[in-house]
C-alpha cells in the first residue's frame, strides 16, 4: 500500500467519529430544544386582607393560565399558623427572615411585597427554571411530594376607586386606627391648649370669632400632625423591614406608656410628655394677642395658623407616641397610597372627635370647659395603657394586629384594664389607707 492510499484510509479513520460525534451533538440539541420545559414550583405567602397580596395573585394566576408548567403554591398566613411556620421554614432554606406579606418564592429568588418591577423580576424567574437553570427548589426540600394548598380565600374584596382593594372580611387595619386615633385624640396637651384658646376667645363674647378662630386652630394643627404623621410612615417604609426597627417601635410604646402611667399617679414629676410649665405662659400671651389685638378676618386667620403650628411643634414630644406605633402598623401592612389616604383620614378624623365635640359645645352655650389635673390624669392613664398592651403586642407577637378579632381582645384588655387599675387605686386601696401617688392626697 503506497503512502497515499494510507493517508486517506488514516484520515477516514479519524473523520468517521467526528461525523458520528457532531451528529449526536445535533440530536441532542434538537431534542433538548424540542422537550416541554421543565415545570417550576412557585410558593406565594398572602394574607387574608393585605391589599398588595390580592393585586399580585391575579398576576401569578394570569401567568399560571398562559403556562401550565407554572404551579402555583398558595399559602395564606394570618389565619393559618401552620403556613406561617412554613414560611419561616422557607426563610431559613433560603437563609432571610421573612418580614411580611406577599412574599413569592421561585428558586433561590424572592420578593417580599409587590411592586410593577417584580412583575419582570418574576417572569425572568420563571423562563431561567423552565430552561432548567433552577438548580435549588426550597418546596421540594421542605415540603417533599405534599405542597397541597392550605388558604382561606377571601370573598369580600372590592374595589374601591381613588383607594385601591379592600377587604370587607377583615379590616382589623381600620379597627386598629379608629381605636388608636380615638385614644390619641384624649391627648391632655392639646385638649388644655382648645380649652384655653376658647376660652380667650369666648371672653370677647363673638361667636363669629370664636368659630373662626376655633375652626382654623383645629384644621391647621390637623394639617399639621397629619404631615408629621406622614414623615414617620415614608420612614418607616423604607426602613420597617429591619427587625430591630420593631423593636425599637415597641421600646418606644413602652417607654411613652411606662411615663404616662407615671404621670397618672405622679403628674408632671420627674420626666413627663406634657407641655412644660415653662412655655405656657408664652403659649397664654400669644393666645392673647392672636384672639384680643383688633384685627381684619383675615388677619385673625392668619395669626391663628402661626399659632396652630407654633404650638403643634411644641406638642411634638407630648403627642409623637400614638402616631409612631399606628405608622408602624400600618407601613408593616405593605398598603398602598391609596388605602394610607383613606386610614389617615379615618384617624384624624376620630382623632379630632372628641375636640369638635368640646369645641361645638362651647360655642352653642358660649362657655368653655377648662381640662382640670385629675382629667388629665385619667387620659394619661388609658393612653399608658393601650401604649404598654401595643408595645408588649409588637414584642410578642405583632401579627395578633393583623386580625380584626384578636386586635379587638387586645384593646378590650386594655381599657379593662384601665377600669381594674382605677378601682384598686381610687376605691379599694384607700379603703384601706393606701394612698399612692399625688393625685388622691390633693383631692383629699
Amino acid at each position: 500500500m503506497n503512502k497515499g492510499a494510507h493517508l486517506k484510509k488514516s484520515l477516514r479513520i479519524l473523520i468517521l467519529p467526528m461525523l458520528l460525534l457532531a451528529l449526536f451533538n445535533i440530536q441532542s440539541a434538537y431534542a433538548k430544544e424540542n422537550e416541554p420545559p421543565k415545570p417550576v414550583n412557585v410558593y406565594f405567602f398572602w394574607g387574608d386582607g393585605c391589599p398588595h397580596c390580592a393585586a399580585e395573585k391575579p398576576f401569578l394566576e394570569s401567568l399560571v393560565e398562559q403556562n401550565p408548567q407554572i404551579k402555583l403554591h398558595t399559602y395564606e398566613i394570618y389565619y393559618v399558623e401552620k403556613n406561617r411556620e412554613l414560611l419561616m421554614e422557607f426563610g431559613t432554606a433560603l437563609e432571610f427572615e421573612p418580614q411580611g406579606v406577599p412574599t413569592t418564592i421561585i428558586g433561590r429568588q424572592y420578593w417580599v411585597g409587590f411592586r410593577d418591577e417584580y412583575k419582570t423580576e418574576i417572569e425572568a424567574a420563571i423562563r431561567a427554571c423552565m430552561q432548567d437553570h433552577c438548580e435549588f427548589d426550597p418546596g421540594q426540600v421542605i415540603l417533599g411530594e405534599d405542597s397541597d394548598q392550605v388558604q382561606k380565600p377571601s370573598e369580600h374584596l372590592i374595589n374601591i376607586p381613588l383607594f385601591g382593594v379592600i377587604d370587607l372580611g377583615n379590616q382589623s387595619l381600620i379597627i386598629s386606627t379608629a381605636v388608636i386615633g380615638f385614644v390619641d385624640g384624649f391627648n391632655p396637651c392639646s385638649l388644655w391648649v382648645l380649652s384655653v384658646l376658647l376660652a380667650i376667645a369666648l371672653h370677647s363674647g363673638s361667636r363669629t370669632k370664636t368659630l373662626i378662630v376655633g375652626l382654623t386652630f383645629l384644621l391647621t394643627t390637623t394639617l399639621v400632625y397629619s404631615l408629621f404623621i406622614t414623615g414617620v410612615f415614608t420612614i418607616l417604609s423604607y426602613v420597617g423591614y429591619l427587625k430591630w426597627i420593631q423593636v425599637l417601635v415597641a421600646a418606644i410604646a413602652l417607654i411613652f406608656g411606662f411615663v404616662n402611667l407615671k404621670d397618672y399617679f405622679w403628674y408632671k414629676e420627674g420626666v413627663s410628655f406634657t407641655i412644660s410649665d415653662k412655655h405656657k405662659p408664652k403659649i397664654y400671651q400669644n393666645m392673647r394677642s392672636t384672639v384680643v389685638n383688633p384685627r381684619s378676618t383675615w388677619g385673625l386667620i392668619g395669626s391663628t395658623v402661626v399659632l396652630a403650628v407654633g404650638v403643634s411643634l411644641i406638642e411634638f414630644a407630648c403627642t409623637a407616641g400614638f402616631p409612631v406605633i399606628w405608622s408602624n402598623l400600618i407601613a408593616s401592612s405593605n398598603i398602598g397610597a391609596g388605602i394610607y389616604i383613606l386610614l389617615l383620614a379615618i384617624y384624624m378624623l376620630i382623632y379630632l372627635l372628641d375636640e369638635l365635640v368640646f369645641f361645638g359645645m362651647a360655642v352653642v352655650s358660649m362657655r368653655a370647659s377648662r381640662l382640670e389635673e385629675k382629667h388629665g390624669r385619667l387620659l394619661k392613664l388609658i393612653s399608658a395603657v393601650v401604649m404598654l398592651a401595643l408595645g408588649v403586642v409588637m414584642l410578642v407577637k405583632p401579627e395578633l394586629m393583623n386580625r380584626i378579632d384578636t386586635s379587638l381582645v387586645v384593646f378590650g384588655m386594655a381599657l379593662a384594664l384601665t377600669f381594674l387599675v382605677l378601682l384598686i387605686h381610687q376605691k379599694l386601696l384607700p379603703g384601706f389607707g393606701i394612698y399612692i401617688g399625688t393625685g388622691l392626697k390633693r383631692q383629699k
